[in-house]
């Protein structure tokens, strides 16, 4: 059984606004889809075409996203008219699927004033083209560390979505939502973008104020305000570690309440927590960047390379040589 939305009254007479939206290899499917049926359900509240949309991508065929899902191309990377607005879906190894026809074309459009938006991790690709230089932005938070390493003229957030003139970037999955319905209410008002909320589900609509990540306390399950501090202070001290007695100091405890606290609700020294976020974020960028091993180390506060090796072999079993061949091989497969 279905029954019609309520009309949305819109003036709107012109032309539709067309999205293009460019399928990369292995993209997200939840961020595509979260954009693309907004469009579609914002059109259908509305009761007329406000918005189309076209699917293209490099070699004009298909693209496969990163579930296995195949998807058929309506055309390959050509020119677009200035009014357009490109869509570019990234997903899981994004370095791989940003080719140098990929990042000519981007640049060609940019130069002829097209808007362009990076979903999910396309951000990247927005960066190496050299289209996000001295503007915010924004990437999935996985991919956050490796992107700061790279791009240093980027300013980084960690907002859901990020518009910056007519640079756009997202977090993925569900930001495509949010920043979806932002275009819509900036385009056709609140009323139209609060209704397709609506018909979505989606009953709690972030801004590019809000963070993509959860808080530490709803993350980790603890609500104790002086361990949310202390490794709130870990994740911002990783190239230069904070030694425990520090960190104690900071929020007014002792070094032996600190270690008790940390025992009682993670189940584990506060010297083996920092050591296991420092060794995640040397994970990060061995797959995702071409640093050296010595740089990896250096980024991740240890200043040995024969210990780092000693420390990633203890906690993921394998060297971080080794770990980066394995991707590699993975990736040429």
């Amino acid at each position: 059984m279905s029954t019609e939305p309520q009309i949305v009254d819109v003036d709107h007479s012109g032309k539709p606004r067309r999205f293009v939206f460019t399928l990369m290899q292995d993209f997200t499917m939840l961020c595509f889809a979260s954009a693309v049926e907004s469009l579609r359900i914002a059109n259908r509240t509305a009761g007329k075409e406000l918005y189309s949309w076209t699917i293209i991508g490099e070699g004009g065929e298909d693209a496969t996203c990163s579930n296995g899902c195949a998807f058929r191309l309506q055309g390959d990377l050509g020119e677009l008219n200035r009014d357009d607005t490109i869509m570019l879906c990234g997903g899981v190894d994004v370095q791989q699927a940003t080719t140098k026809k990929c990042l000519n074309w981007l640049r060609r459009e940019a130069r002829r004033g097209v808007t362009i938006a990076g979903l999910c991790t396309a951000g990247y690709s927005m960066a190496k083209a050299g289209l996000l230089d001295g503007r915010r932005a924004t990437i999935h938070w996985e991919n956050q560390d490796s992107f700061a390493e790279e791009f240093e003229d980027v300013e980084l957030t960690k907002s859901v979505f990020v518009v910056d003139g007519n640079r756009i970037t997202t977090a993925g999955g569900t930001a495509s939502i949010d920043l979806m319905l932002k275009l819509i209410a900036d385009d056709h008002g609140e009323d139209l973008a609060n209704a397709v909320a609506d018909i979505l589900i989606y009953s709690s609509i972030r801004t590019d104020q809000d963070t993509q990540r959860l808080s530490i306390p709803t993350r980790i399950g603890v609500r104790h305000p002086k361990l949310s501090r202390v490794i709130q202070m870990m994740e911002q001290n990783i190239e230069d570690p904070i030694s425990p007695a520090i960190l104690a100091r900071d929020v007014e405890m002792s070094t032996r309440q600190l270690e008790r606290l940390f025992r009682r609700y993670l189940s584990r020294s506060p010297k083996r927590y920092y050591m296991e976020l420092r060794l995640q974020k040397a994970r990060n960028l061995l797959m995702q960047t071409d640093m050296t091993v010595i740089n990896v180390a250096l980024a991740c506060g240890f200043a040995s390379p024969s210990h780092f090796s000693k420390c990633y072999r203890s906690h993921y079993d394998t060297t971080p040589y080794r770990e980066r061949g394995s991707h590699a091989a993975r990736l040429s497969i």
